[in-house]
Parts: structure tokens; sequence; C-alpha cells
């Protein structure tokens, strides 16, 4: 069985003792050229992109992530236009993309026409919060078949057995989600994230990367011997909402993770 891209990416991040950023835009915001020219931008601080796909019942995210996806619904963009934007990408960049999406719009583009399509357009991994761990079975097999990482989600609220059964299922990074509830900026992080983490680490040898609620240097300053990268999302859309610069505050974490 080969190697994912991602898991190939976190062999080599490993070896050189490097911590991943995973950058998260919503695809299609504020519009599609803006979209591919924040990646180009954004892929000198991220080790992948993750493009949202919008949806209008989004049951993870806060404020803004909904806000930048009904900015992207009302112009009209959905799967095709998205794996459209990938392939525009392509040419461009190697960078590992991620597409994450809630369940009810892959299931209706149809399971294998998604991995099909996501394969041949250049995607290297795929996220659905809302897919329990027991019906993920037909989804891991096409992703195995098609050799997309499948990127589960834990949160702190998943006892440890469950947890280890998640994990197992991943063929990319294991993402855990830094509070309960959703994505949104916060001041700081839960006291339970680091003996999540810890507890996290004796249960799986899998990259295990911190997501929902990350926006600061401090957050990954206190995290980063714990876990194996960072997700960053909300804060970044908010950034784009503004007009404000995306690479002035990467720059910013990407010196936070690495040290400086």
């Amino acid at each position: 069985m080969d190697m994912t891209k991602i898991e190939q990416l976190f062999e080599k991040l490993k070896k050189e003792k490097r911590k991943a950023l995973v950058v998260f835009l919503t695809a299609g915001y504020p519009d599609i050229k803006t979209t591919e020219k924040n990646i180009l931008e954004i892929e000198k601080y991220a080790d992948i992109i993750e493009l949202g796909i919008p949806f209008s019942d989004p049951i993870a995210d806060g404020a803004t992530i909904q806000y930048s996806s009904q900015k992207a619904l009302k112009k009209n963009i959905n799967l095709k236009k998205i794996f459209s934007i990938v392939k525009n990408i392509r040419k461009k960049t190697n960078i590992p993309i991620a597409l994450m999406g809630y369940l009810n719009p892959i299931y209706n583009f149809g399971l294998e026409n998604f991995f099909r399509k996501a394969e041949k357009t250049g995607v290297d991994g795929v996220i659905i919060p809302d897919l329990p761990c027991e019906e993920n079975m037909e989804i891991t097999k096409l992703a195995k078949k098609y050799n997309i990482a499948f990127i589960p989600l834990v949160s702190l609220t998943t006892e440890k057995n469950r947890a280890k059964k998640i994990a197992k299922s991943s063929t990319g990074f294991v993402y855990v989600t830094a509070v309960t509830g959703i994505t949104g900026e916060r001041k700081d992080v839960s006291d339970e994230l680091i003996p999540y983490l810890i507890m996290m680490r004796k249960e799986t040898k899998k990259p295990l990367l911190v997501g929902f609620g990350i926006s600061k240097p401090e957050h990954i300053k206190k995290l980063k011997n714990y876990c194996d990268g960072f997700i960053v999302g909300s804060a970044v859309i908010e950034l784009i909402r503004q007009k404000k610069s995306v690479e002035n505050f990467l720059k910013g974490l990407r010196c936070a993770i690495n040290n400086f």
C-alpha cells in the first residue's frame, strides 16, 4: 500500500524535527481568483492547505467560517468549482491540499465520483467533521483506493478507546479539536488539552494536529511539545475579511513553531 502524500510529508517533518502548520481557507471566499492567490501566498508558511467546502448548515463552524461559507455559496461555489480551483492551482504548486467538508455535499456528489475527481485534480486528503467512526468504512475504503489521506477528528470529550479506534482509521493525521464546540478564535486553550494530548500520544503513533481556536503564537508555544502541528482557520478568514495581512500573521505563527 502506497503512503499518501500527507503521510510522506509527516515522515519528512519527523526526520527534520519540524512541526506542521496547516492553513484553512474557505474555497471560493471572497472569490475563486482570490482563493487561488491566497493559496500561493500562504504556501510559503504552510505545510498543508485545508480547503473548506462551503455548506449551508455547518454544525462545527463558528461565526467567521459560517460567514465565509455563506458568501461563497451566494457565488454558487460547489464541489465542481472547487475541483477546478485545485486543478488550476496544481499548475503552480505541489503543496498538499486537503478538502474539509460535511458529508451531505460529498454524498450528493456521489462518494466514488468525489474520490475519483479528488485524485484526478490533485487533492491529497479529506476531512469530514460530521462522519461518525461507525459509519466511515465506505469512505475509508474509497480514500485508500484513490490514495487520498483520510483525516479523522477527535475532541476532548472523545473517550480513550473510541479515540484510539478513530486514530487507527487515519491515513494522514489525527485532527484534535482544541475546544469542545465550534471553530473560532479563543483567548486561551483549554487546560484539559495537554493531558488529552499526552493520553493520545500513548494510544497512537499517528501525527496529532491541534485545531479549532488556534490563533496566537502563545497557543503554539504552550502546546508544541505535545503535538505534531497546528491548524489555523478562523483567524485567517477574519484577516481576509478585514483585508489585513495574512502573511504577517502566519509569519508570527511559523516563528513560534520553529522556535525563533
